[in-house]
């Protein structure tokens, strides 16, 4: 199996696992205060970008 395939299954059940987790957390932060809705928004629509930039650059070979 080719890097490529193994940095696709990889981004398919990490970004899923991501997704799930931020949409259950993202449930529990809509009561709160909008003060503090705004940084976990913020940093759960950033933070996944970190880690499917190195899979990217691991699949690449470089």
């Amino acid at each position: 199996m080719s890097r490529k395939w193994i940095a696709i299954l990889a981004a398919l059940v990490g970004l899923t696992l991501y997704l799930w987790a931020v949409l259950w957390l993202g449930d529990r932060v809509q009561t709160l205060h909008w003060a503090l809705q705004v940084p976990f928004f913020v940093v759960a629509g950033i933070a996944w970008a970190f880690p499917i930039r190195r899979l990217m650059f691991w699949a690449a070979g470089k």
